[in-house]
Order: C-alpha cells, then sequence, then structure tokens
C-alpha cells in the first residue's frame, strides 16, 4: 500500500507477533469488556467496555453500554455512551445514540449522532467524506 494512511490502526499497525482480540459477526457477548490490547467488534456486545488499547467497531457492529477505550474507529452502532481518550473517527454507516466524548472527532457525511458530542482538546470536529466502500 503506498500514499498517506488516514486511518490509525494502518498508521500505528499492531506491534509484531500481537493479534487483536475479535467478535465475530455471528458473535454476541453479554457482559463487561476489560482489555488492553486492539478490539475488532463485528457481532454485538450488551455490557460497558473499558479498553485501555483501540476498539474498531465494523459496519456490522453493535455495542449496547458505555465504552471508554484509548482510540476507535465506528462504523457500526453504538447504543450508550462513548468517551474516548484520544481520537475517534466515525464513519458514515455509524449510528450512535448517547453521549460521544473524545480528544478529536472526525466525522464522515452520513452518520448518525443522536446525543452530545464533546471534543476535549476544544478543536472543531471535522467532517470529511468517506470514500472507501466499506466503511
Amino acid at each position: 500500500m503506498s500514499g498517506q494512511k488516514r486511518r490509525f490502526f494502518e498508521r500505528a499497525g499492531l506491534p509484531e507477533g500481537v493479534s487483536p482480540t475479535f467478535v465475530g459477526t455471528d458473535t454476541v457477548v453479554i457482559g463487561d469488556i476489560r482489555g488492553s490490547g486492539h478490539f475488532v467488534v463485528s457481532g454485538a456486545v450488551h455490557g460497558d467496555g473499558h479498553l485501555a488499547g483501540a476498539l474498531s467497531l465494523s459496519v456490522t457492529g453493535q455495542w449496547h453500554g458505555t465504552v471508554r477505550v484509548r482510540q476507535a474507529i465506528v462504523a457500526g452502532r453504538i447504543v450508550g455512551a462513548l468517551l474516548v481518550e484520544h481520537t475517534l473517527e466515525i464513519a458514515r454507516t455509524a449510528v450512535i445514540t448517547g453521549r460521544v466524548s473524545a480528544r478529536s472527532i472526525a466525522i464522515a457525511t452520513g452518520a448518525i449522532v443522536d446525543g452530545e458530542i464533546e471534543v476535549t482538546s476544544g478543536k472543531p470536529v471535522v467532517q470529511f467524506e468517506e470514500k472507501r466502500q466499506d466503511g
């Protein structure tokens, strides 16, 4: 892949030998989740999350509860609160119902956020046109 990489997962990558934790498309997790690595959620989580790493919520992913995370890309659905320490990217396919807070937030045209948005750095929310087909 050449050129500038926009998404932080692509820029930072995973440390060698470390794989993310996956919640597959047909999986439903009921209960709270804690962890320090990268989490990729394509299924459903019903519970709170405290993730010291990063979250990638795919188009098919759903999270019902409060999620506290270091950084996130959201393309799926969240019902609850999303509290991000650093960078949050909200894809055009995302639907978030509840409070959103992050140091910096980028929202694609077409994304739906029904609730309070707080940018903790004081900088404005960045809006962008999603160029990827997969969100």
